[in-house]
């Protein structure tokens, strides 16, 4: 009597035996001599399940222990348009792919929607433990009759509906793979890492959505959310939804001069700095250039001469005095509003917050005075807040109107994110959020600016639409793994909300 193939999920992998007859789902199995048994990738278990339904190969599944949910909303909300074709579009897509979206347009409703359609145990990937208690508290807020655990900050739940942070879904991947239906993957340009990674290819879940600003990265590992999580499927930039779900906004960028001393300074440092680039035959044009000047700063002392310059330089383009007194107009400006100012370091961060008495945010701030800071800001207590990269991501930055750069990286990602911070609504119907860039002419800064305002990392940067806003203002007086084999055409379609799922 021929024994039915049955499907069991190991550790990461899947194990089909006895082998079935055809040769079409070899393409994803490899033979292990361990246990004399065919093994695949937990990956690939809808592709392979797609391909024996086409085959009409019968095969028992007990590698999957997802199951259904009542995902019946407390409270109900009207999606934006935005919100509702990026849906369509996922759905479309077979309930796979990547959804682009700028800093508070909603991704996280987004999410829910994608669950209420797809009611299947979900698990959620976060990148931060703020993050976690800001989908915490929706998913419960949502669904207050199920069951909503979290991994990660010292929990280990164990629910239907899980949140969990990134490197800890990683650590527990070989036992969380089989249990959920649907992933969300939140700043999902997070996971092409050798660690993060494992998530999806231990995982055998058939739905899969990736949430970000900005997939691109700058090492060209994006490129494998393909594979991990499924193509771009839906796009909008802040430009695109200005005015409808995101306030109206512009960019306003103001160049200071430095000081004929800081000139001088600058200027000597760059030659030092350009010099031994010369010398070495190295550009710093791309990410491969400034790994060869680090590498070749650590080997000589003429190495370590110039990279020191080439702080100091840094050091004097987005710290100049010029900047500060342009940062006390624009506070008076602007005052009584709400206000957030950026820079690229914490020094600066810190030398703000004293010579202004502005309160302080940085990655050295403990959790509960964050939230009390943060607190305070929502409350107007705070008029005025200043922090490095720490509010970039991952944080749930109370609503304001103004904000300013007063440096910061040529990351267009980073860039999305801080303009995010104002871009909410809130309750201001006809809100225009101002973005400000203060950068130091003819220096560095610069370049960084329009690098991270034309979006260089992206693969196809698209022409500016007409109704952003840029004004220029001169304050001279101032001083991996393999490509999934593609599925068989499948005469039982791949089961949706339409269809029941077991």
């Amino acid at each position: 009597m021929v024994r039915v193939p049955t499907l069991k999920y190991h550790k990461g992998t899947l194990i089909l035996h006895p082998p079935p007859k055809g040769k079409e789902w070899l393409d994803f199995a490899t033979w292990d001599d361990r246990v004399e048994k065919f093994r695949i990738p937990g990956i690939y278990y809808r592709p392979l399940v797609e391909t024996l339904q086409a085959a009409k190969i019968e095969f028992i599944d007990d590698a999957k222990e997802f199951i259904s949910l009542d995902l019946s909303p407390s409270v109900e909300m009207e999606p934006y348009p935005h919100q509702q074709e990026a849906l369509l579009a996922w759905k479309k897509a077979g309930r796979k792919g990547v959804v682009v979206l700028p800093t508070a347009s909603g991704k996280t409703y987004l999410a829910q929607l994608a669950m209420q359609a797809t009611p299947r145990t979900t698990l959620i990937i976060v990148p931060t433990l703020d993050l976690l208690h800001q989908w915490y508290a929706q998913m419960e807020a949502a669904f207050p009759d199920l069951e909503v655990g979290l991994l990660g900050g010292g929990s280990k739940d164990r629910s239907p509906i899980l949140i969990a942070t990134y490197n800890s879904a990683a650590i527990h991947s070989e036992t969380l793979g089989n249990r959920y239906a649907l992933i969300i993957f939140d700043e999902c340009h997070h996971l092409p890492t050798d660690f993060f990674r494992r998530i999806a290819e231990d995982a055998i879940a058939p739905y899969r959505l990736g949430l970000t600003a900005t997939p691109e990265r700058t090492d060209g590992t994006h490129r494998e959310l393909d594979t991990l999580i499924g193509p771009v499927i839906y796009r909008k930039t802040p430009q695109d939804l200005s005015g409808q779900a995101l306030a109206d906004h512009k960019v306003v960028q103001i160049k200071v001069k430095l000081s004929p001393k800081e000139r001088e300074t600058y200027e000597k440092a760059i030659k030092t700095r350009n010099n031994f680039l010369k010398e070495s035959n190295i550009s710093l044009s791309s990410l491969e250039g400034w790994q060869l000047f680090v590498q070749a700063s650590a080997r000589s002392v003429a190495g370590r001469r110039a990279m020191l310059a080439h702080r100091e330089a840094k050091e004097i383009a987005s710290g100049t005095d010029g900047k500060l007194r342009v940062l006390a107009e624009l506070i008076a400006q602007h005052y009584p509003e709400s206000l957030l100012i950026f820079t690229n370091d914490n020094a600066t961060v810190y030398r703000i917050s004293q010579e202004f008495l502005i309160p302080a945010i940085t990655h050295q701030t403990p959790v509960k005075e964050r939230h009390e800071i943060l607190n305070l800001f929502r409350e107007g207590q705070y008029k005025t807040l200043v922090t490095s990269h720490v509010l970039n991501e991952g944080v749930d930055v109370p609503d304001a109107r103004v904000a300013i750069i007063l440096s910061g990286t040529g990351s267009a990602r980073e860039y999305v994110q801080r303009l995010g911070r104002v871009l909410r609504k809130g309750k201001q119907p006809d809100k225009l959020a101002i973005l400000y860039e203060v950068v130091a002419e003819d220096t560095s800064e610069e370049r960084t600016s329009q690098r991270r305002r034309g979006g260089e990392d992206k693969p196809e940067p698209k022409e500016e639409p007409k109704h952003q806003q840029l004004e220029l203002i001169s304050f001279s007086e101032v001083n991996k793994p393999k490509k999934i084999p593609r599925a068989a055409e499948s005469s039982v379609p791949w089961k949706t909300d339409d269809d029941s799922i077991t």
